[in-house]
């Protein structure tokens, strides 16, 4: 390798943020940073539960896969993130309970309620899907890069959707929030280049184990819609935050994970 390619894709001792922890997917995404020694900060809303299940498995899985090391730091945030502050405080609260800022962003908690008919979409599901979807990745990144840009490294990982390509179940208010994320992506991508800070999505469908969708054996043919013949896992999904995050090369770049359906 020449002398004069120089990059750090180490990410142990580092600390995540990962907002909707609870969740299928930000749960898979806190186990993959967790099993590379990555301290978390898992954020959730209601389901206090999952997230106290979800730490004690991560724990319990890191002690046996490594008994003679140090476990890495979890803290536990509650947080509505359709609510500016509450989304604000959680940023905030992430750095005080670590004593250093947030390394990795993985925005993740998102909200979908199923409506395909635009003349049923009530404006308040709509500003609420885009509160949550959009402006709170929004106001996180905006928390959390002045920190990276002054280190020079950063991952900022959005979890988008198929229906921002104008695909999937959802209606046009769920589309619209998952265009946005990705829009704004590729714009902070090119922004934030020069500081070392990669700024990537992942644009899942067809995920089961999440609660967005119906399982395959309830809906008629579901499965079969997909090329691939299967549900995805939130671990795939989380298979390619992973890499978002130990891949410093990448950046800008919107990751389609739908077992092979088309979003054209």
């Amino acid at each position: 390798m020449p002398n004069s390619i120089r990059f750090d894709n180490d990410i142990e001792g580092r600390v995540a943020l990962v907002t909707g922890a609870s969740g299928g997917i930000g749960g898979a995404c806190a186990r993959a940073l967790y099993m590379k020694h990555v301290d978390l900060a898992l954020s959730f809303h209601s389901n206090e539960q999952a997230i106290d299940d979800l730490v004690d498995s991560l724990e319990a899985q890191y002690k046996k896969e490594y008994p003679k090391r140090i476990p890495p730091r979890i803290s536990v945030h509650r947080a509505d993130l359709s609510d500016v502050e509450d989304t604000l405080r959680l940023a905030r609260e992430a750095e005080l309970e670590h004593s250093e800022p947030v390394d990795i962003l993985v925005a993740n908690a998102g909200y979908g309620e199923r409506i395909t008919d635009i003349e049923h979409i009530p404006l308040d599901v709509f500003e609420h899907t885009l509160n949550v979807n959009l402006r709170a990745p929004f106001l996180l990144a905006k928390s959390v890069v002045e920190h990276m840009r002054r280190q020079r490294w950063g991952r900022i990982i959005f979890i988008s959707s198929i229906a921002g390509y104008g695909a999937g179940l959802n209606g046009c208010h769920y589309a619209a929030s998952k265009g946005g994320l990705t829009g704004m992506m590729k714009n902070l991508s090119t922004r934030l280049a020069e500081d070392n800070i990669t700024v990537n999505d992942v644009s899942p469908a067809m995920i089961g184990n999440t609660g967005m969708i119906p399982n395959g054996d309830v809906v008629p043919g579901l499965v079969d819609s997909i090329p691939l013949g299967r549900l995805g896992g939130p671990e795939e999904v989380a298979n390619v935050v992973t890499m978002f995050c130990t891949t410093g090369y990448m950046t800008g770049q919107s990751v389609l994970l739908a077992g092979g359906l088309n979003h054209k």
